[in-house]
């Protein structure tokens, strides 16, 4: 056998694998999520617990796992948006949980990803509201934005959509990576250096209670920036998947105001790759009521996860939902 014929061989006996494998729906199933100190990470947990049902695992009748027969569905903690879009779109991962704001740029090839469509998107549903916190020292506070100059500021990791739109923010202030000293930090670890003086402010998206913000408020204190209604229509042009939103008063300990803020929706995000009857089941498995009771005993933010507003935004975000996840949407009533 010649070399050609030889990789000729090869290939074929690749490509029918790769079909044998495409027509098998995965029993185990990975959700990319975000860091452990973040809201990414449990929330994703909780839904890979309500969508799971091992093989052999009791039936939900019998007080056994409600999700999808045969799923083993594990959240992976990843640093966020950009990554777990990509791994989706590349097949490294089945769904992921990621910005709206990002999900959009991603899949039209827009903006930052210029050139590059990640057209295997597909959305799921609309989960919450990410807020985003400018977490500064107890005690200390700024006026605008542009008071960051100069400063050691964590802008989250690369490869999370916290920091693409915070740079693209920033800019409007004319700050720029030039003129601060950035660091490329994890939730966890810019709690860290702020306690530490390391750092003098940090951003993080992410819905509230945001864990390691809990710890760092009642260890150290805390204070976060409440933007003014000027600069958040400012940001809300620049980036319109950012809407005005509130933390309120009391959800960190020692934050005893309101904090105004811009917000961008948390998707659940899959492959266009998936067939139709595995998304429509996961879909069925979220909004069902063993998930419900996982989810308003979880993350207090899982309360805000809901169907009635699992569709939010999502017509005007211009990506698609899934086929099994509007199948789904329709007979429910939720869709027309």
């Amino acid at each position: 056998m010649g070399l050609f014929t030889k990789i000729t061989a090869a290939a074929i006996a690749t490509a029918l694998t790769a079909g044998v494998a495409a027509a098998q729906d995965p029993t185990f199933f990975r959700i990319g999520t975000g860091s452990a100190g973040g809201t990414y990470f449990p929330i994703g947990g909780t839904i890979a617990n309500g969508i799971s049902a091992p093989p052999g695992s009791r039936p939900c009748d019998e007080g056994g796992q409600c999700g999808v027969p045969g799923l083993i569905a594990i959240a992976q903690s990843t640093t966020a948006s950009v990554f777990n879009n990509t791994a989706v779109q590349n097949g490294e991962l089945e769904a992921g949980m990621a910005a709206a704001d990002v999900t959009r740029s991603m899949y039209l090839g827009e903006d930052k990803f210029e050139g590059k469509p990640h057209d295997k998107l597909r959305i799921v549903a609309n989960l919450f509201p990410e807020d985003l916190h400018l977490v500064l020292p107890k005690g200390t506070s700024i006026e605008s934005l542009a008071d960051l100059e100069g400063k050691r500021v964590g802008i989250a990791q690369a490869g999370s959509g916290t920091q693409v739109a915070v740079l693209q923010m920033l800019e409007k202030w004319g700050i720029t990576r030039d003129n601060i000293d950035e660091a490329e930090l994890n939730n966890s670890q810019s709690a860290e250096r702020l306690a530490d003086g390391q750092i003098d402010a940090y951003f993080y998206a992410a819905g509230w209670p945001v864990s390691a913000m809990v710890q760092l408020a009642t260890t150290k204190g805390m204070e976060l920036h409440s933007f003014s209604d000027e600069d958040l229509a400012i940001i809300n042009e620049t980036i319109p998947a950012y809407i005005p939103s509130t933390i309120p008063a009391g959800v960190y300990e020692g934050v005893d105001y309101d904090v105004k803020t811009p917000a961008v929706s948390a998707l659940l995000v899959v492959s266009s790759d998936l067939s139709e009857e595995l998304v429509y089941g996961i879909t069925k498995a979220l909004w069902n009521d063993n998930t419900r009771t996982l989810l308003d005993n979880g993350h207090a933010k899982g309360k805000q996860i809901t169907p009635d507003t699992a569709l939010d935004g999502i017509q005007a975000l211009g990506v698609p939902l899934h086929p099994g996840a509007e199948k789904f949407y329709k007979e429910a009533g939720l869709l027309e």
